[in-house]
């Protein structure tokens, strides 16, 4: 899957820079500092880990009109997953099974932290 193709399609906004990690994390950097990576990375350290019973486990999912799957967005209105319909077994996914798809790709890349690509808007 062209993660960085298919961010590119959904980020509403050309002045945004946004860091994609390995397993299709986007962080959007609203404000952003001289390093990319660096901020990303802090951002993914703190808010990227799941614990369950806290907020970081809460989700939100978003259907994408234009184009086919989900957003999965957690307690850090920044850290973006994107789920797509041929990732999930069950053709018939519900909101709770796209989030907790979504949550589990973030959650294993704020232990990895490895950066595939930088788009730098600014």
């Amino acid at each position: 899957m062209d993660y960085v193709e298919i961010w590119r399609k959904i980020i509403i906004g050309d002045n945004k820079s946004w860091v994609l990690f390995e397993d299709g994390t986007c962080v959007i950097l609203m404000e952003p500092k001289e390093d990319l990576a660096a901020q990303a990375i802090d951002i993914m350290k703190e808010y990227g880990p799941v614990h369950v019973g806290s907020a970081s486990a809460d989700m939100e999912i978003t259907k994408l009109r234009n184009y086919p799957g989900w957003v999965v967005i957690g307690h850090h209105p920044d850290i973006l997953n994107y789920v797509s319909p041929d990732e999930l077994k069950n053709d018939d996914a519900d909101d709770v099974i796209v989030g907790l798809f979504g949550r589990s790709t973030r959650e294993a890349d704020s232990k990895s932290l490895n950066i595939i690509h930088i788009e730098d808007k600014r």
